[in-house]
């Protein structure tokens, strides 16, 4: 069995293994990290020979911790990270490398009608009828998108909002509310197989699947490193946030969506949404206005060169086909849009 893991903010660690009479056997770990002494390594393979193929990735690591000679050094590496690399060999999770990725950039589009695609495009994967999916979204509207859990009376305020003419729509995952406008944020969504995130914590699965921008962003002069359990930050501040669903139906899917701030009108945000002051304190701020940290600041370029060096970075990592929605996912997806994502019961079903 084969399994790799790149940990969040340091380097690929690769696994190959068997299993026989429930046991590990002939693991041997591997990777670009750096590690000292050589022997070390060693040390790693023989604590996890012998370990039964239920221990989680948090037992495999404590069977590392514990073998590791005193003077072990790791950089780029953790005893954590080899636990889940193990985890996913065992899983048999694919690769983002297996896939031919597609990738849709199109016109503007309504708030509504972005969440049925999203539900829609990782319905689709999740069938095997479509391939996994990077789509960058545009707003043709302002508008807030909640939380799936979030009660719509706590986080909007309705004045607010139909004084600046934005429209209140409820995504199919949790998370925190969004305020969006044209050309003030960057909105992606990743559609992927249930099997890419195999063996990873729910939590892993954030930071796996935002490594990418990371390093998008890292080409673009941002030294930015995900925060747990879902935002991306650098030292200026908070500059993403991410959220995701979980689909069970034909072999599974993950949706996992991200909003990126370019530059948003601060002011109006905060009189659209009741930002309250134990959510400021948790994020360590005084005033909503410090949570958003423009990109067009920290980068310098306009918004459609940083959509489009992304775009780059993505299809060097792992390539990637210029695609569409196709006709059968827009009739479904409007469908959606009509009587699901802009009905009241919809919005409102959390009062």
């Amino acid at each position: 069995m084969h399994g790799e893991y790149k940990i969040p903010n340091g380097k690929l660690v690769v696994v190959d293994l068997d299993v026989q009479a429930g046991v590990l056997r002939n693991v041997q770990v591997a990777g670009d990290f750096f590690l000292e002494p050589d022997e070390a390594i060693l040390a790693i393979n023989e604590a996890l020979n012998g370990a039964p193929v239920t221990t989680d990735a948090p037992g495999l690591a404590a069977r590392i911790s514990a073998a590791l000679p005193e003077s072990t050094v790791m950089f780029g590496l953790t005893a954590e990270g080899v636990g889940v690399a193990v985890r996913r060999a065992l899983a048999e999770a694919t690769e983002w490398s297996d896939y031919d990725w597609q990738l849709i950039h199109e016109a503007p589009q309504s708030p509504a009608l972005h969440m049925a695609l999203d539900e829609v495009i990782t319905a689709e994967v999740a069938a095997g009828r479509r391939p996994p999916t990077l789509r960058v979204w545009e707003w043709d509207r302002p508008a807030v998108i909640l939380g799936s859990f979030q009660s719509l009376r706590n986080e909007v305020d309705p004045a607010g909002a139909e004084r600046h003419g934005v429209s209140v729509v409820r995504r199919i995952s949790g998370g925190g509310a969004m305020f969006v406008e044209p050309d003030s944020t960057i909105t992606y969504s990743l559609s992927v197989p249930a099997s890419l995130v195999s063996g990873l914590s729910f939590a892993d699965s954030y930071a796996y699947l935002d490594d990418w921008v990371l390093a998008a962003l890292g080409d673009m002069g941002i030294n930015a490193w995900y925060k747990p359990l879902n935002d991306i930050a650098t030292d200026a501040g908070k500059i993403a946030g991410a959220a995701q669903k979980r689909m069970v139906t034909g072999d599974g899917a993950v949706l996992h969506h991200v909003t990126m701030s370019y530059d948003i009108d601060a002011d109006k945000m905060v009189e659209v949404l009741r930002i309250g002051k134990e959510k400021l304190s948790d994020k360590g701020t005084r005033s909503a206005k410090k949570r958003v940290d423009p990109l067009r600041r920290q980068t310098g370029l306009p918004r459609a060169e940083v959509i489009e060096r992304m775009i780059g970075s993505f299809r060097a990592r792992y390539g990637g086909s210029d695609g569409a929605v196709t006709p059968e996912e827009m009739a479904r997806a409007q469908e959606l849009a009509e009587h699901k994502f802009s009905s009241p019961e919809w919005t409102a079903w959390v009062p």
